[in-house]
């Protein structure tokens, strides 16, 4: 029978290997994350001085263009062909509602949280603590939205939650792993903290989140090497969106390998198949 690392270090080749060949078919995906930032920055800019009408036309914004980036992703994962320019057209208003959904169901929530933790000298912790408790138990929802049928934005966090306690190690070391420069840092666990904060309030469903954690990754490897400041700032930012990318559609691979099976079926599939 195959031994645990062993079957680890299989599941994890086999996403990088389909991460690869859907990078080749997807490459066009890249240029879209590029385009949506450009429009999302114009859109916040409009929005901002608009108060509550801003809030209601920025959440809009993020949830068509976070939709269309899931259908890409989805398309280069799954699909047989190179994605063209007309793919990005077409992704508009996938998966819109799925994202509002969501949004609107966290959203009550934090906001109580945020007022019940104001006058609280502990707060900002017991915030923070669950906030990033939210991040792990929601940190597969992007995946559950394009790939598990729900009817609901509850289903999509009882998917999420449930995958989560039967996947954790093999879905959170890889990303262990990639942080470990931003978490040995001097400042690294306060960074850390805030960032999965941040992803916490939006189940990973924020555009600009999606950039924000390969910037910080790519920030966080390029200061551990050495590479002077003024230089990998310019560096991780061209970077970004190839990495963006990259993460978007391994996490979208190693999702659909995890997902309707547990670790004992794939030690035992890998111990027996003569094939892997």
């Amino acid at each position: 029978m195959t031994n645990p690392l062993s079957s680890l270090i299989a599941l994890y080749h086999e996403a990088l290997c389909s991460t690869g060949r859907s990078l080749r078919r997807g490459w066009i995906a890249m240029l879209a994350l590029v385009g949506f930032a450009a429009v999302f920055v114009v859109v916040s800019r409009i929005a901002g001085p608009l108060g509550m009408a801003g809030g209601f036309i920025l959440g809009a914004a993020n949830a068509l263009l976070v939709g269309a980036t899931l259908h890409l992703i989805d398309q280069a994962r799954s699909g047989l062909r190179t994605l063209q320019f007309q793919d990005i057209l077409d992704s508009l208003g996938y998966y819109f509602w799925d994202v509002i959904g969501v949004g609107f169901v966290l959203w009550l929530p934090i906001m109580a949280l945020d007022f019940g933790t104001q006058a609280n000298p502990y707060g900002q912790f017991l915030s923070s603590a669950c906030l990033v408790l939210l991040f792990i138990l929601l940190n597969p929802a992007p995946e559950v939205i394009y790939q598990v049928r729900h009817d609901s934005p509850l289903d999509v966090f009882k998917t999420s939650y449930e995958f989560v306690l039967e996947n954790w190690i093999e879905w959170f070391l890889p990303f262990g792993l990639v942080m470990l420069p931003v978490v040995l840092s001097p400042t690294g666990l306060r960074e850390f903290i805030s960032l999965s904060s941040r992803l916490g309030r939006g189940a990973g469903l924020d555009f600009f989140q999606l950039l924000i954690l390969p910037f910080t990754v790519l920030g966080g490897w390029f200061s551990y090497l050495g590479f002077p400041a003024d230089a990998y700032w310019i560096l991780a930012i061209l970077l970004t969106p190839p990495v963006a990318m990259s993460i978007l559609l391994f996490r979208g691979h190693l999702f659909a390998l995890l997902h309707g099976s547990s670790r004992r079926k794939r030690l035992f599939a890998r111990g027996f198949d003569p094939g892997r």
